[in-house]
C-alpha cells in the first residue's frame, strides 16, 4: 500500500518545508498535478517546479499530466525528474505510441481514466502499462467529493490487469480520506493519492500513518 501525497496542496510559499515534511514522513510516493487551463479548468505549475521538488525530495515522483499533446513534454519532465509520467486517456490521439515514448525516456508509464471513461478502453494497452491511475473526482481541482462509482472502476481495472498478466499498478485519485481508504485498497487499489486529507490535517505525518493504517 503506498500513499502519494498530492503537492497541490500544499503551501506554495512553503514549499520545501513541505516536501521535506513529506521525507520524514511514510509516503513512498509524491504526486504531482500538472494542469494547463485548457484540458482542466485550471492552472497548478510544469516543469521547473517539478525540477524544484526533485532538488528537495528523497521520494518516488509521480507526474500526472492533465495537459492537451502531453507528448511535447515527456523528456523535459523526465529530465525535471519524474520517475513515473501519467497520461490521460482522453488526452492522447495515439495512445500506444505515447506510452511508448513514455518508456523510452526512462520513466515509468501510466494512464489516467476521468470518472466517465471505461476501463475497457484499456484493453489492448494493458499490457505496456506499469500504473493505471483511476480519477475518483472530475480533474482540475483539488478538495472534491470523492465519486463513488470508482471504486467499482477500481475492482474492474485489478480484473483487467489480472486478466491480462500485467503487473500495472492501480492508483486512485480525487477525495480520498480516511472514510474511504479501506474499501480502495480493498477493490485492489495499490496507491492512493492524497492531498487536502494530508494537507488540511493538524499533523499531516500522522495522516498519512493512519491512512496506511485502515
Amino acid at each position: 500500500m503506498i500513499i502519494a501525497p498530492s503537492v497541490l496542496s500544499a503551501d506554495f510559499a512553503n514549499l520545501q518545508r513541505d516536501i521535506e515534511m513529506l521525507n520524514r514522513s511514510k509516503a513512498a510516493w509524491i504526486h504531482i498535478d500538472v494542469m494547463d487551463g485548457v484540458f482542466v479548468p485550471n492552472i497548478s505549475f510544469g516543469i521547473p517546479v517539478t525540477a524544484a521538488i526533485k532538488k528537495h525530495t528523497t521520494k518516488f515522483m509521480d507526474v500526472h499530466l492533465m495537459i492537451v499533446q502531453p507528448e511535447k513534454y515527456l523528456q523535459a519532465f523526465r529530465n525535471a525528474g519524474a520517475d513515473l509520467i501519467s497520461v490521460h486517456y482522453e488526452a492522447v490521439t495515439h495512445l500506444d505510441s505515447c506510452i511508448h515514448r513514455i518508456k523510452a525516456t526512462g520513466a515509468q508509464a501510466g494512464v489516467v481514466l476521468n470518472p466517465a471513461t471505461p476501463v475497457h478502453v484499456l484493453k489492448d494497452v494493458i499490457p505496456l502499462l506499469d500504473l493505471v491511475l483511476i480519477m475518483s473526482v472530475n480533474p482540475g481541482f483539488g478538495g472534491q467529493k470523492f465519486i463513488p462509482y470508482a471504486t467499482q472502476k477500481v475492482a474492474e481495472t485489478k480484473a483487467l490487469i489480472t486478466a491480462s498478466g500485467s503487473s500495472a499498478k492501480i492508483e486512485v485519485d480525487g477525495g480520498v480520506s480516511l472514510s474511504n481508504a479501506r474499501e480502495l485498497f480493498n477493490a485492489g487499489a495499490d496507491v492512493l493519492v492524497a492531498g487536502n486529507a494530508v494537507f488540511s490535517a493538524p499533523d499531516p505525518e500522522a495522516m498519512i500513518e493512519k491512512l496506511l493504517a485502515v
